[in-house]
């Protein structure tokens, strides 16, 4: 068997351990089981094209760059993977996300400086080679197409870092004709693609890459903080993309087959996220999402009424069902693990304790469901949003720990409202909703919230996790 046969198949091995990742990842009985075949894909995709590359004669000073290369990236992972915390798990997705489009960039630079650039004068001379026209064409295509789905991946994904690791604000950036920018870059990738197959020049990769930089970091600027989960996911499906275009232009399987996977099942998070959200899967892909900015809410709605933890622990000890509606909030109190005792303390006096999960809690999908996991929450009692909304009417308390957006009524009752149109938990229909806060201030997207102020509810100031163990202790 050949190097090269022997990599085909070690090809096909990683692809199917990868379809069984996604697989296993859809669910959280099987999730470990599905983490481990993709680093089990990983590891097999890895060793195979190492062995192609030293097949191909990679000796001396290019075998130790790549093993360089290799060695700082796992070291880099490593360390990244032991020291994130999981409220900075986000932020972290995004910036790898940067990085798979900053690799399909270089792939395209690369094959243009291998290519083009070599051959360009040569089929000039020889127009009667029409094969070798016509090669010359698609792999063209394919340099421009990856350079600028790779580019506009790059710089939205660090926006998208920045954002939500709070270093910019969150607030969508609303610049005079901002749809007209996004669709004049569209047009001019368009017009600089075409001229580039019949007449490959640097300068048109140079502008092309400059227009994908400059689109990529306006649309996800262009969107506001409360939408970002989407943005995440979305950025993954592009990066799917990128890598599934250099894939070609490295004539790389395994390199094609993991892109469309990754593209493909962003692509269709993305989508079922903007149906739970109520809003266009189009206008997330234009970056026009969450898109005009509202009339400031200055509506006075009253005063907000506190309660004490001993208040909240009589209200508990008396309630006959309970409803847990966790936020990004949590993740930053660090407060998973009280909630889970807590969870376990109310069951064991036959309250009837259950969660509700919104489809963007947090600021990741599956943000909140991987910290209830990891806190030992029974799988069988956290319930999505559509599985629970029916049932606020009939619970007795609601514990709203470190959520906002996802619990706004204001989603359902101003229409004028930026979050207008969006479902969330119609926590308001229970009896009583404790929702606990650090202040009154508004949530990531920087919108007021009524609930605060209804009669059946009252506000928990404080650390969230501390404020779970006061309940504890009363309890």
């Amino acid at each position: 068997m050949t190097v090269e046969t022997a990599a085909a198949a070690a090809y096909i091995v990683a692809a199917l351990l990868f379809i069984l990742a996604l697989a296993g990842l859809s669910r959280h009985e099987t999730a470990k089981a599905g983490k481990s075949f993709g680093i089990g894909g990983m590891v097999v995709a890895l060793a195979a094209t190492s062995a192609l590359a030293i097949h191909h004669d990679i000796s001396g000073v290019g075998l130790a760059l790549m093993i360089g290369a290799m060695a700082i990236g796992a070291a880099a992972g490593l360390w990244r993977a032991r020291v994130v915390e999981m409220t900075g798990m986000p932020e972290l997705i995004a910036l790898l996300h940067s990085f798979v489009g900053l690799a399909a960039v270089l792939v395209g630079w690369n094959g243009y400086l291998h290519v083009e650039a070599t051959l360009n004068g040569t089929v000039s001379a020889e127009a009667k080679v029409l094969e070798v026209q016509e090669l010359l064409g698609i792999h063209s295509a394919e340099v421009f197409i990856g350079v600028f789905i790779g580019a506009v991946t790059f710089t939205g994904s660090i926006v998208a870092f920045l954002k939500l690791s709070g270093r910019i604000s969150s607030s969508p950036l609303m610049l005079p004709g901002r749809n007209h920018l996004n669709l004049g870059a569209l047009a001019a990738f368009t017009v600089l693609t075409t001229w580039f197959v019949i007449a490959p020049a640097l300068w048109l990769l140079v502008a092309v890459t400059i227009t994908a930089l400059v689109l990529g970091a306006h649309l996800v600027a262009s969107i506001g903080g409360g939408d970002m989960p989407v943005v995440v996911s979305m950025l993954n499906s592009y990066s799917g993309w990128a890598a599934a275009a250099s894939g070609f232009l490295l004539e790389n399987d395994l390199l094609i087959i993991t892109g469309a996977l990754v593209g493909s099942s962003g692509a269709y998070l993305s989508s079922v996220m903007c149906k739970a959200m109520n809003r266009s899967f189009i206008s997330v892909i234009a970056g026009g999402f969450g898109i005009e900015a509202g009339p400031a809410d200055d509506k006075d709605y009253g005063e907000h009424r506190e309660i004490t933890a001993e208040g909240v622990a009589e209200l508990l000890g008396s309630a006959d069902s309970v409803i847990i509606t966790p936020g990004y909030g949590m993740a930053v109190a660090q407060a998973q693990y009280g909630v889970a005792e807590l969870t376990r303390t109310l069951r064991d006096r036959d309250v009837d304790v259950r969660f509700g999960i919104h489809p963007v809690a947090g600021r990741l999908p599956g943000h909140m469901n991987v910290l209830l996991a990891e806190a030992r929450v029974p799988y069988d009692i956290v319930l999505e949003m559509d599985e629970i909304n029916d049932d606020f009417d009939r619970t007795t308390v609601v514990l709203v720990i470190g959520a906002n957006d996802t619990v706004n009524p204001a989603a359902t009752e101003d229409p004028d409202s930026p979050i207008a149109g969006m479902p969330v938990l119609q926590v308001w229909n229970a009896e009583n909703v404790i929702v606990f806060k650090r202040s009154m201030a508004s949530g990531y997207a920087g919108v007021q919230n009524p609930l605060f102020y209804r009669e059946n509810s009252a506000m928990l100031f404080g650390d969230a996790k501390d404020r779970v163990e006061d309940i504890l202790r009363v309890l």
